[in-house]
Order: structure tokens, then sequence, then C-alpha cells
């Protein structure tokens, strides 16, 4: 099989592998879509080679299952990966946050075990769940990820009808908060320093987008909102500056989560936190159980996920599809396979 790999300084290639076979616990996914994440271009951008088979948004179908696989799964069905494995047995992974697993973890298509940029990966079949029919292969891979995290922030601060949500950062996961906040009843404030992205961010609902090169996004907000500032934020730019000024738009009594990655930062905890009554939450990626809930949302919903996907690539474009998505001026770039 093919698997795209990253040879460090922007450079990759696409290799040739054994077909991987299951084994006891496992399922081999034939790959039918792989999204393309931010987490992937620090490892593009770095100047170490990886050694495992980039990606981490796998959606596909069964191909192969091995002994004990859960009841309910068979070949042939559509499903998407939870892509973290962690021991499995203890509170946390009983949990489905195997992510988080004291005892450590596996990221697949991290630098520790083969990803889905590739015709099929190889994972422990309890990862897996069912991508409803009403989703495409493309939109699978988005929450499986990137989207499913923008939804989960919002989720957690409670966005609903009557919010007001600034989105800071408008690259794929800002994007799909945007398209997720518009769809759980929000006002929604973009706010980018790319004018590509922030017309796409008014494609997908924004009622107002904010250049961050041309104006001070802390007093747009309060403008736009009678100097009262936002009710609800969801952080996906990994800023520093950004981390502090979307506490500075928000209105007493506000809501923040933060899911950028990033260096650190310095925020006034006395005024933009402790004197505004703020609520702060960090959140990283969801568990298995909350993957289920997106997908669910998403049916329910009719959230047109397959219009946030501005690029498709072939496999064999890999090259190509990493320079344009370093450019950061697309929406959602996806790997699709036959």
């Amino acid at each position: 099989m093919r698997g795209v790999m990253f040879n460090g300084n922007r450079e990759c290639e696409i290799r040739e592998f054994p077909d991987p076979h299951a084994g006891p616990g496992q399922a081999v996914v034939k790959i039918r879509a792989s999204g393309m994440c931010g987490t992937d271009l620090h490892r593009y951008r770095g100047d170490v080679a990886i050694d495992a088979i980039t990606g981490h948004e796998p959606c596909g179908v069964i191909h192969e299952l091995g002994a004990g696989a859960p009841a309910g799964l068979k070949v042939g069905d559509r499903v998407v990966v939870h892509h973290y494995e962690g021991c499995g047995i203890c509170e946390i992974c009983s949990k489905g946050f195997e992510q988080a697993c004291p005892h450590g973890h596996v990221t697949f298509g991290g630098v520790d075990a083969h990803g889905a940029n590739a015709d099929y990966i190889l994972v422990p079949s309890r990862l897996l769940i069912h991508l409803p029919e009403e989703l495409s292969f493309e939109g699978g891979a988005a929450i499986s990820c990137g989207t499913g995290t923008a939804w989960n922030g919002l989720k957690k601060i409670n966005v609903a009808g009557g919010d007001v949500v600034s989105i800071f950062g408008q690259g794929p996961v800002g994007l799909s908060g945007t398209m997720c906040a518009k769809y759980m009843g929000a006002n929604v404030i973009a706010v980018d320093v790319v004018p590509e992205r922030l017309e796409l961010a008014r494609r997908y609902g924004a009622d107002h987008v904010i250049n961050a090169n041309d104006t001070d996004p802390v007093e747009a907000i309060k403008e736009l909102t009678g100097g009262l500032g936002s009710t609800a934020a969801l952080e996906t730019s990994g800023n520093p500056e950004c981390r502090s000024q979307i506490l500075k738009a928000m209105r007493t009594f506000g809501r923040c989560c933060y899911v950028g990655m990033g260096p650190p930062s310095t925020i006034n905890f006395r005024d933009d936190v402790i004197f505004k009554v703020a609520t702060i939450i960090g959140s990283w990626t969801f568990n298995k159980s909350e993957l289920i809930e997106i997908c669910r949302f998403m049916v329910e919903e009719k959230v047109p996920l397959d219009d946030l996907v501005t690029h498709r690539f072939a496999l064999d474009d890999a090259v190509e599809a990493f320079r344009i998505f370093d450019g950061a001026t697309t929406g959602k770039c996806v790997f699709v396979l036959d």
C-alpha cells in the first residue's frame, strides 16, 4: 500500500508499505477520506523526519476484522476512527478519552503509529464508530478531529440561540466553529488576518468578519455588541496575543473555550477573568462517545459538512496538497481515495 511520510523541512514523499492485516482485537480500515489538520503542519514544517505514516483524520470502510471485535462491527461497515490508543482499561480510557491515558497513548498519524494518509490503516477495533449514511466520507474525516474539536469546544460552553460568539482564527477548525455555532443558533463574529479565510467564514455563516490586521478586534467586537462584548468565545489560532484579546472582547459572565495549540501566553486574570466572572475551559479533541454525539448533531441539524472542504486531493498528489495547505488560505483539505 501507499503511505505519505514527512521527511522534515516541508518535504514529504509517498512510500510503499506492506498491506496490514488484522490480529486479535484489530481492524483494517480501507481509507476513503483522510483530512489534513493544522497539527500536521507543525510536523510538516519541522526539521525532524517522522517515522510514521501521516494523517490523523481517518474515515473509511472496514476491510478486515480480527477476532474479538466489538459486537455490531462487520466487514464493509462505514466507520470513523477515534485516532488515539491508550491502555483501554483505566478509568479515563473507559470514558473513551484514551488520549489522556495516564499510562501513555499513541496517536495514529502522529509520530508513533501509522496514520490515514494511506490506502489502509490498522487500528484497535474498539476505536471505531459507525459513520451515518447521511454523512460523506469527507465529512466523517472532518469531524474525526478538526471539525469535531470545534463542535466540542462550543458544546462545552453551551453555545445556543441568543449567544454572540467570537471565534478567533478561521483556519479549518475555526471555520468549522463558525459553521457549527450558526447551526447551534448563535450570532457569529469571525476574526482572522487572511482575507480568503474571512471570505470563507462569511460563506459558512459568520454574521460579521474582522480582519485583525486592519482593526483592533477587541474594539471592533465591542462596537458590534453595543459596548458589551461577546457572550461566548472560541479560540482556535493558538496565537498568544489572540488568547488575551478574546477574553478582553468578552462581556461579564462570558464563557471562553481554548482549543488552539501554540506557545505560552499571558492573561490578565484580575481584569479579564476574575472581575468578569468569566468561565474558561480548555478542550482537547473529544472522547469516543462525544464523537458519536457529533455525528448525530451533524445529521439531525443537516449541517453541510461537505461545504467545509475546499480542496480534495488524490493520495498521489500529496506533495502538492501539503504545499497548498501550508499556504494557510484554504478551508478543509482532504485526501479522497476510491
